[in-house]
């Protein structure tokens, strides 16, 4: 009886504590909810702080849940660029907002995402206004993002990163062979390199080869912008970062990465004194998630007389299930094109891909919506950080491709790859498999067998045959012969601006840019954005998604250094039928 009461009343403790820390969980996220009806009022003479501390996305989700950690109970949210885009634009034009604050140690985000916030940054400036950046230590990206600003200023004892980018790449043969896997690989294109390691011990020379390519093409950018902003020449840029120059913030100074050495506090005296405040008033500073709540100009028309532009976000890899706000799916970004081309107040569509691929029935799926909506209106697209391989089969029938110079993308081509674990299961682990077939190949692609020469003959065509048809969708859509799309194609990966000589990119530019595209294709010049998928109601959403445990893998997953590399041998496993992917996830440092 005794030992009865007493695991009676520690699983019942057990219950209420994960009900109390429940109940302040939902109250915390309910809170979180209301709290973004509140309304900001800037004050004159304010300056906008920006510090792009989170990760950021095209388009951040509503549902507070979305990226909830387990292990810290708190929410691990992030930042959506297409209202940082907005808000810069507004206070742009906002007679209150008199210079903008960035506040910069890391960016979380990708080349393409920062080369976009620098450009309107850049476009800010025209208005007269000022830009000033603060770091205590500039990550490479943040201080690429900072050269935009009238002045740059260090800690006295922080540092600027400016080495050079590099990408590495993991192998897994030596383990697969150790635990008794085969990967069994059919594939089509020189440069297809998904699944090379998992096949050899080191890097190709057709995979070093366009690593080298697209690297020494970001980094080129990078010289190339903040070159004629700091007024350092290009060579001597390349000189700093090959001899390893900067080694403390002296040599910062010394080769004008920087105007100079200040502590926080001096900065904001700074500030204070272009915005005209006192030295014994508190500097008026607005953060950027504040200024999205502060009160937007009045429209002159009712928005339902307005015409719109929709922008569809299809960022994520294409998966084959219904879809969320990072992932593609077959239901959400197919039906939002759908909407798109059923609504006749809609004149035209930007689809903003983001996305290194994934399904490649998903993606023709998209495809054919993609096409079903050219018929009708305008499309243009805009690729993100990576629109690559099953990223630009979506993308390959818009009338123009718009493309940041410091976008992945290309990696046209097709793969497929099963493992066969035969020698894991019966000589590693012991396990004896019996199969029972009605058919001779019923049990084609298990992972207790290898594929026999028949099986791989059929795959192997089946493979060309999905590389022919994505080739034939580039060819009429960029108007091209099929030997013409082959020869940049077979896998290989390209950046923005490469890409553009090749043809597969029609315009240089960022979201902002291809939104005054299909504007312009439309022959509008009234209108407003709408925004698809529609997000759902995000109370609605958590309570729905309220009490899912998270498994131990993903927590794991979410509070590691490598996560990037578990997160792709995670993804492994919602890999279905035949992939039209990047060859690997392109982690640049």
């Amino acid at each position: 009886m005794k030992s009865f009461l007493k695991y009676f009343l520690a699983s019942f403790l057990a219950f209420l504590i994960a009900t109390v820390v429940g109940v302040f969980i939902l109250i915390g996220s309910i809170s979180s909810l209301i709290d973004t009806e509140k309304v900001v009022t800037v004050k004159p003479n304010s300056v906008l702080k920006i510090t792009l501390d989170k990760p950021i996305m095209d388009r951040a989700p509503k549902n507070p849940f979305e990226n909830f950690n387990p292990m810290s109970f708190k929410t691990e949210s992030s930042s959506s660029l297409s209202q940082i885009l907005e808000n810069i634009d507004r206070a742009k034009k906002d007679s209150k907002i008199k210079g903008v604050f960035l506040y910069l140690d890391n960016v979380i985000a990708g080349s393409a995402t920062v080369t976009e916030i620098r450009n309107a940054l850049e476009s800010f400036k025209d208005s007269g206004k000022f830009i000033v950046s603060y770091g205590n230590y500039y990550s490479q990206k943040a201080y690429y993002l900072a050269t935009v600003a009238d002045k740059v200023y260090v800690n006295p004892e922080g540092m600027v990163g400016m080495q050079g980018l590099t990408s590495q790449v993991m192998f897994f043969k030596k383990t697969m062979k150790k635990i008794g896997v085969d990967p069994q690989v059919i594939r089509h294109g020189k440069y297809k390199s998904a699944v090379e390691p998992f096949l050899d011990n080191k890097m190709s020379e057709a995979n070093r080869e366009q690593i080298s390519a697209y690297l020494g093409s970001l980094w080129n950018e990078i010289l190339m912008k903040v070159g004629p902003s700091r007024n350092v020449e290009v060579d001597e840029l390349q000189r700093i970062a090959d001899e390893m120059l900067i080694t403390d913030v002296d040599d910062v100074v010394k080769y004008n990465l920087a105007d100079g050495a200040r502590y926080y506090d001096q900065v904001i005296d700074e500030l204070k004194t272009k915005t005209g405040t006192e030295d014994d008033k508190k500097l008026a500073m607005v953060t950027m998630g504040d200024y999205t709540y502060a009160p937007k100009a009045k429209k002159d028309k009712l928005i339902s007389k307005i015409d719109k532009i929709a922008v569809v976000y299809a960022q994520g890899q294409i998966g084959a299930g219904k879809g969320s706000v990072s992932e593609i799916g077959t239901e959400n970004v197919a039906k939002a094109l759908r909407q798109v081309r059923d609504d006749d107040k809609i004149k035209a569509v930007v689809l903003r891909v983001n996305s290194p691929g994934g399904s490649a029935l998903t993606s023709e799926i998209i495809f054919r919506e993609v096409q079903l909506v050219k018929e009708k209106k305008p499309v243009i697209v805009s690729m993100g950080d990576v629109a690559a391989s099953g990223g630009y089969y979506i993308s390959c029938m818009a009338d123009t491709i718009v493309a940041s110079p410091n976008t992945i993308t290309g990696s046209i081509g097709v793969f497929g790859l099963i493992f066969q674990a035969q020698e894991l299961v019966e000589e590693k682990i012991g396990i004896n498999v019996e199969t029972v077939n009605t058919a001779k190949h019923a049990d084609m692609g298990s992972p207790f067998r290898p594929l026999d020469n028949k099986e791989r003959t059929v795959l192997k065509k089946s493979i060309e045959d999905i590389y022919q048809t994505f080739i034939g969708h580039v060819a009429a859509g960029r108007n091209m012969t099929k030997e013409q799309v082959d020869e940049v194609a077979q896998g290989r990966v390209w950046s923005g601006r490469d890409a553009k000589e090749n043809g597969l990119v029609d315009v240089l530019g960022g979201l902002d840019d291809a939104v005054e595209i299909a504007a312009e294709r439309a022959g509008i010049e009234d209108y407003i954005i709408k925004d698809l998928p529609k997000q759902k109601d995000p109370l609605q959403q958590m309570l729905k998604e309220f009490g899912e445990n998270a498994s131990l893998q993903e927590i794991f997953l979410e509070n590691t250094r490598l996560n990037p590399y578990l997160e792709h041998l995670k993804n492994l496993k919602q890999m279905k039928g035949v992939q039209m992917r990047l060859p690997y996830d392109i982690i640049i440092e």
